[in-house]
């Protein structure tokens, strides 16, 4: 699977430049006036899956942050964060303040890629739909270059072979934590 990365979105028109993160709320788009839309509640593995999409299509100029933030995770914040310093050595995003903001899964190209091919319109906490139609027809008429040649992050995905096994309940992944969901709990160690 190179694109769309897995996620909730809905796929609109290929040719617009707008992009919507509606973050932990749930709207509906004109698929003619809308790229790609869809909820965005972590602020790790779903921006990824963001930068991810918004590369691989050169046409999207503009990521709209709309809707209600995501309590804890801050995950709209946190894509702001990453726009505008990067990450860090170990992956973390500079000045994010969700509880586990680290990019872990896409290359440092995927990242400035994003920087400097899309404009954030931070309209986080705007849950009234009205206003956000109306900014989708405003960025409509500022038409930009498409950015070039797309960017394919390619997602890595295992598969399960007789020998696996599966694990159930959440498991936490951190940038200094390895931890194999096809092993048994005994099977597992730490990686330092």
């Amino acid at each position: 699977m190179l694109y769309p990365w897995r996620g909730e979105f809905i796929i609109g028109s290929k040719d617009s430049q707008i992009a919507i993160d509606t973050l932990s709320s749930s709207f509906d788009f004109p698929k003619e006036k809308v790229a790609i839309w869809g909820q965005h509640k972590t602020e790790n593995l779903g921006i990824e899956k963001i930068v991810a999409n918004v590369v691989s299509n050169p046409n999207i100029r503009y990521l709209i942050l709309c809707g209600e933030e995501v309590r804890g995770h801050r995950s709209g914040q946190s894509i702001q964060s990453l726009h505008v310093n990067g990450i860090d050595e170990n992956g973390r995003i500079i000045n994010a303040r969700g509880a586990v903001p680290y990019i872990e899964n896409i290359p440092m190209e995927a990242i400035t890629r994003f920087q400097k091919q899309v404009e954030i319109i931070d309209m986080i906490n705007i849950t009234d739909k009205e206003q956000i139609l109306a900014k989708i027809d405003e960025l409509a008429s500022e038409k930009k270059p498409s950015f070039g040649q797309p960017i394919v992050v390619q997602f890595v995905e295992r598969e399960k072979t007789s020998q696996m096994k599966s694990l159930s309940g959440k498991i936490s992944l951190h940038k200094d934590l390895l931890v194999d969901p096809y092993l048994d709990v005994e099977e597992m160690e730490v990686i330092t």
